[in-house]
């Protein structure tokens, strides 16, 4: 990344430490950290710098952190920056000074093998609370820290550190040999701590086990159960990913492996085929007899799917024993366990005969449509209906045997309007309580997702503040777009030969195919020879080759405010018609590239309704649906740029290709009717780019409003940008625009 003089020179005008080596080094760490970090994490960046250098430790410091922290924020995000600079102030505050300059070397690596931020925080308190108390442990144990993390999880770390410390509480003159791990007892204790599989070892397994069998790309977030004591953690699924734990011991005769494996499996499932339900119109007891159906039918669509997930959860599956649940107790949980065990194994062998009732009605349903997503609420109602009691409102609940090993928590079912008194009660993300005070959004059937907006007058995000309903593009009249292609046919016999020119020119040969392009003339001969000697000759005697040089992939984000439904100047068709002309114009011309783009478009009526509609997947061809989707498209309302940015680099985030472009074509500034600062919507805008470019997307602006020069820049930088001042030109300039970009 190569800044400009100024901008290194501002940037170092932020920095009060005036240590000399910080110059030598600075402009290759701002670049670094601003290819890592926001603006304002680069801000958070010299803050911590400012702190370390305050400390008066030595001129090393304040340089190591520059140097270290970007490769931090990669990996668990710009906010444990300034976490860093406070735990080596505490531990100077510690008089453990000594181990400052290890823990900020060492961070990085503890950084890529946790890769999340929480569980890094739990790596600084373990060093804060061993310097506390054992304060000639800090400098080795922080030293040691590549070789611990290499080996064990940060709950296994924690277990050692605390036994270190017990054990040479007598001795601590020890100490230094234990944590620098120079002892036969150090490595003993550290071998024991790695009794289970760890998370960090079997990602890139767990990762294509996710792909290649359920057909999800979705993120995994470890987190560690040592350190939730007071309530222990399960796993769940929410729009940021599978949270499942950062290690699995063997257990219930199960490998670790498979442990990940069916947890995964179940979450996946529930993924897959549920769709959540409106959590306010049941009652708690209600949650948890739904839950239990819901469960048994997604796994039954599983193990449709892949037989053996039976008995792999059937092993950690507990059987509670009828008569268990002893009197003056609350045994819903315990009734429902054992419900729950029968749903899934059919040779259960229970007698009771509401267990009998309810198996066979579930199975009635599930053979008439296993994808009906009522059968668990009705199932649950009718069940608490015909076996409630007022027992079950005991305060003592009883556990044993009721709690399933490898079943998510569950929020994933739920949608709830109205906020939890309760701070342990989880919501599920995709919620839609905000809309209970806002207008009725339309019904798409695919659930709201939840952004933050930037506040830029308190510098901070309002966290989950817009919501976004996605949805697909009704189908129109195909034939509207041929029309339009049609009355482009000069412009468009010109973009195909550039696009020819710009057509990957390098050939990838495949070789050892029965049937080719040509004949492979070495495999011919071998083959010719076998003949003669009476062998049976290998019949692939063909090659073929493939395009190979272009790894691109494009979204193109279409506002579709009210504005746009306005003619040109001197004109009588519409922007939207321009914008649908130059949307078909470039899809050819990237369809014949061979690139994989998508097409959306956004509008917005305030934060409570930003409206997301898919005109084209990236799966999908540019054929007769796309271009029907293209033709019906519809505008209104206003444009709440930054919402419908971040929605866009969702789809984009997942590509795989080197290239991600998301081209944004609009004819106004971000504004929405709940919104009177006009620079508010803008500055929002404007941190959305920033995100996209810190995820390796390309945001470039197609604007058709003649003042955008007020503007744009600010939100999009100086080359994220064009102008187009003669809007009838657009059909020509956008296909030319992106061939541009990617040639």
């Amino acid at each position: 990344m190569t800044l400009r003089e100024e901008d290194i020179a501002a940037w170092r005008a932020r920095l009060k430490c005036s240590v000399s080596k910080i110059d030598d080094i600075f402009a290759d760490a701002l670049a670094d950290a601003m290819s890592a970090m926001s603006n304002d994490g680069v801000a958070k960046w010299l803050e911590g710098a400012d702190i370390v250098c305050a400390l008066g430790r030595g001129r090393d410091l304040p340089v190591i952190f520059l140097e270290e922290m970007p490769e931090v924020a990669r990996h668990c995000g710009e906010g444990v920056v300034l976490a860093a600079a406070d735990t080596a102030r505490s531990l100077s505050m510690l008089t453990a000074p000594k181990a400052i300059a290890p823990f900020l070397q060492n961070l990085p690596f503890v950084a890529r093998r946790l890769r999340d931020a929480e569980l890094l925080r739990d790596w600084m308190r373990i060093l804060l609370h061993t310097a506390k108390v054992a304060r000639e442990a800090a400098e080795p144990l922080a030293r040691s820290a590549p070789q611990l993390f290499a080996q064990v999880s940060i709950a296994g770390v924690k277990n050692w550190v605390e036994y270190g410390i017990r054990v040479y509480a007598s001795q601590p003159w020890r100490l230094p040999d234990y944590f620098g791990l120079q002892t036969a007892d150090a490595h003993a204790a550290l071998q024991r701590e790695r009794s289970g599989t760890l998370y960090i070892d079997n990602e890139r397994r767990l990762r294509l086990y996710l792909r290649s069998f359920w057909g999800l790309d979705a993120d995994f977030r470890p987190y560690s159960e040592i350190f939730d004591t007071t309530r222990k953690p399960r796993p769940y699924l929410d729009r940021l990913g599978f949270h499942i734990p950062d290690v699995y011991e063997d257990a219930f005769g199960v490998s670790g492996i498979d442990r990940y494996r069916a947890a995964i499996a179940h979450m996946a499932a529930h993924a897959l085929w549920t769709r959540p339900f409106l959590a306010d119109n049941f009652s708690p007891f209600q949650h948890l007899a739904i839950e239990i159906f819901e469960d048994a039918r997604v796994e039954w669509l599983a193990m449709a799917r892949y037989p053996g997930l039976r008995a792999l959860w059937k092993k950690m599956h507990p059987r509670p024993e009828p008569d268990a649940c002893p009197e003056g107790y609350s045994c819903i949980r315990h009734k429902l366990a054992m419900l729950s065990y029968a749903l899934l194994d059919p040779e259960h062998g229970y007698d009771d005969p509401m267990i009998a009732r309810y198996t066979a009605l579930f199975a009635e349903r599930m053979a008439a449509d296993p994808h009906d997503t009522k059968i668990a609420p009705e199932l649950g109602v009718k069940w608490l209906t015909e076996n409630y009691t007022h027992d079950f409102r005991s305060p003592n609940i009883w556990f044993q045997d009721t709690e399933v090993p490898y079943r998510d928590d569950n929020r994933y079912l739920w949608i709830f309007l109205e906020d939890t008194d309760d701070e342990d009660d989880f919501h599920s993300d995709h919620g839609a309580r905000d809309h209970i005070k806002g207008p009725a959004a339309p019904d798409d059937g695919i659930p709201p997702r939840h952004y933050p907006e930037w506040d830029y007058t308190a510098q901070t995000y309002r966290p989950d503040w817009v919501t976004v309903f996605e949805r697909i593009q009704p189908a129109g009249d195909a034939a509207h777009i041929d029309e339009l292609l049609k009355k482009h046919e000069l412009l468009a016999r010109r973009l195909k030969k550039v696009v020819d020119l710009l057509k990957p020119q390098l050939r990838r040969r495949i070789r050892y195919q029965e049937m080719g392009d040509e004949l492979d003339v070495d495999m011919a001969v071998r083959a010719a020879i076998d003949l003669r000697m009476n062998v049976a000759p290998d019949p692939r005697v063909f090659q073929s080759y493939e395009q190979h040089g272009r790894d691109i992939a494009m979204l193109l984000l279409i506002d579709l405010s009210e504005s746009v439904k306005e003619k040109i100047p001197g004109g009588d068709v519409t922007l939207l018609q321009l914008a649908q002309e130059s949307t078909a114009l470039l899809s050819e011309a990237v369809q014949a590239l061979g690139d994989p783009f998508a097409i959306a478009g956004f509008h917005s009526n305030t934060r409570f309704e930003v409206r997301y509609t898919h005109v084209k997947g990236f799966a999908e061809p540019w054929g007769e649906e796309a271009k029907a989707r293209l033709a019906a498209m519809e505008a209104g309302l206003s444009t709440r740029m930054g919402a419908a940015l971040r929605c866009a680099g969702d789809q984009l985030r997942n590509r795989r290709e080197e290239k991600r472009i998301l081209m944004v074509l609009t004819d106004g500034a971000p504004h929405d009717i709940d919104v009177a600062d006009p620079q508010y919507l803008r500055e929002d805008a404007r941190k959305a780019v920033i995100e996209l470019q810190a995820d390796g997307i390309s945001p470039f602006c197609i604007s058709l409003d003649p003042k955008a020069d007020e503007y744009v820049t600010d939100i999009f930088g100086q080359t994220g940008y064009t102008v187009i001042d003669h809007i009838e030109r657009l059909p020509e300039r956008l296909p030319t625009l992106f061939l541009n970009l990617t040639k």
